[in-house]
């Protein structure tokens, strides 16, 4: 036991193991709350990842992550495994959340750098794939379509725009190796999935045009891809080395790997500060100049990070630490109409980072996943040593960022009831309204969330109703939805409801919207609403947030 006059021990750090430049970097002695970006500009002089807004808002810090597809960085990796590309922040991920996984930065991916492969002229790799050919630049074919395209001025930000068009590239313009001539087969980037990738970056001198001309045609360039093999292998070093460390609830930055151990060290442990993307808790690093001496990674446990349906096939079940790109393409897919909002949520650096369970723990009145999970009919499961309890999501708020869950207990899973098969077939919408001063990487004025679903009658049988940015809380809009059951769906029903939902709440005015305002968007909202629900059957409403609709062909 530590007397009074004697001080507790400072917990010690585990090194943290990452793969750059096709090598194994171990690195010692690493605060457990500093951020990649200081790591990177400070301890490495890697001073081509620019420090700009520090709160993963400019994108001028973005770095490229890889991890093996479909495994986790403790674990071994399988002969023919591949790699996922994530963009994402280094401002404001911490540095011991890139253990085990591989890093580049825009230093490392020039041609000059080891670690590509360079196909000859038939698109195979040279027999000698770790040495350049002595033909190609030294610019990575990313880089050279922002010099041919002009999409650089100041350059500040060119650093950033760079390694998340690498992300992309990698992901889709390297999917097919053995195109002939070393030239990429694959379909075109279009003008729309470009501005997705570039979502969180911003310019504010070149404008944008040059930079997504440059996102088009960087796959025009002669080739060059990442030698995978390699990396794998390299992870599997890594992998071999994190697993061969003794792990203890005393340690200063504790990455548990399988549920049980998280909830033993969350039960040691409860003042320790937990982290899953950190796309919260790294502003309060950054711009809060908060000091954690003890932090807990949820982002390595294998039970956390599932995305999949109920044995009963009634539930899509969210792991709290599925990354949000991950969750809302599970939820898109189910729900096609998210797919626009889902991609509006955040910038892609943010979402590649931050997890939905992340979201929905912090409980921030402006987060957007609440509003849309309440309207779903979403559970949370919360988990202990002392077992598991379930509770609809609106009823886990009880004030401004705080929660009913015990000093012990962490957010596991988020449940969302699948659509009914008969239910389907009766009328009904589900449609999630974000407004915000920004259209990308922008934080909600307010997001409503409306599911409404009509019997054989035309009366509303259904009605569940989330906004944000009304309260002190992510809220369930239930005297609204009271106010609309039982009710024919026609205009004066709405106005009805309109009324309703503009007196339920007293939201405050700020900086990105006064109350009034606040008040009037969330009847206009509910009457857009209305006004979708009446396109004829078989056609789509013009949707703004939709440019294919105002002007077809723009992202083609």
């Amino acid at each position: 036991m530590t007397s009074a006059s004697t001080p507790a021990p400072t917990p010690s750090c585990t090194p943290i193991t990452f793969v750059r430049r096709g090598e194994l970097v171990t690195l010692h002695d690493v605060p457990p709350d500093r951020t990649l970006l200081d790591l990177l500009r400070e301890d490495l002089g890697c001073s081509g990842t620019k420090e700009g807004c520090g709160e993963g808002d400019c994108g001028a810090c973005t770095v490229v992550l890889a991890e093996i597809d479909g495994g986790s960085p403790d674990t071994a990796a399988s002969s023919t495994a591949g790699l996922k590309y994530r963009a994402i922040n280094s401002c404001i991920r911490l540095a011991h959340s890139i253990n085990g996984m591989a890093l580049w930065t825009v230093e490392d991916i020039a041609a000059d750098q080891p670690g590509f492969v360079f196909p000859d002229e038939t698109g195979a790799a040279p027999a000698a794939a770790s040495e350049p050919a002595a033909a190609l630049a030294d610019l990575h074919p990313v880089q050279q379509a922002m010099v041919q395209c002009h999409g650089s001025q100041c350059g500040f930000c060119t650093p950033g725009f760079v390694m998340s068009l690498f992300g992309m590239y990698q992901a889709q313009a390297c999917k097919d190796k053995a195109s002939p001539g070393g030239r990429c087969s694959q379909p075109a980037v279009t003008r729309g999935e470009a501005q997705a990738a570039l979502s969180g970056n911003l310019c504010r001198c070149t404008g944008y045009r040059p930079i997504l001309d440059a996102a088009q045609s960087m796959q025009a360039m002669p080739r060059q891809w990442v030698d995978e093999a390699a990396v794998v292998a390299r992870l599997d070093e890594a992998a071999q080395q994190i697993i061969g460390r003794p792990g203890s609830a005393g340690e200063a930055y504790l990455r548990p790997t399988t549920l049980p151990q998280l909830l033993a060290w969350r039960a040691a442990r409860p003042q320790a500060q937990l982290v899953a993307g950190c796309t919260d808790v790294g502003l309060w690093v950054t711009k809060q100049h908060r000091q954690f001496t003890q932090v807990l990674d949820v982002t390595a446990v294998r039970e956390l990070q599932a995305v999949a349906e109920s044995a009963d096939g009634r539930w899509l079940e969210i792991g709290a630490a599925a990354r949000l790109a991950d969750a809302f393409d599970h939820l898109a897919r189910r729900w096609p109409e998210l797919t626009t909002f889902t991609r509006r949520f955040a910038g892609l650096p943010v979402r590649n980072s931050g997890t939905l369970g992340g979201n929905v723990a912090n409980g921030s009145p402006i987060g957007d996943s609440m509003p849309l999970l309440i309207a779903l009919g979403a559970q949370v499961v919360l988990a202990s040593v002392r077992g598991e309890r379930e509770l609809p999501l609106e009823s886990l708020y009880t004030g401004y960022r705080q929660n009913v869950m015990a000093p012990d207990e962490v957010l596991a899973r988020t449940r969302v009831p699948l659509r009914d098969p008969a239910a389907a077939q009766r009328a009904g919408w589900l449609r999630v309204y974000k407004v915000s001063k920004r259209y990308d990487d922008d934080i909600s004025a307010v997001c409503l969330a409306l599911s409404i679903q009509l019997d054989a009658h035309g009366q509303v049988a259904r009605a569940s109703i989330g906004a944000g940015g009304v309260a002190a809380t992510p809220v369930r809009a239930r005297q609204t939805e009271a106010r609309l059951l039982g009710q024919p769906w026609n205009a004066a029903t709405v106005q009805a409801a309109m009324a309703a939902l503009r007196a339920e709440f007293q939201p405050i005015s700020d900086m990105r919207a006064s109350g009034a305002y606040r008040r009037a968007l969330l009847g206009n909202l509910l009457w857009r609403y209305w006004l979708e629900s009446q396109a004829p059957a078989g056609t789509s409403p013009i949707r703004l947030e939709d440019p294919d609709t105002i002007c077809p062909g723009v992202s083609a």
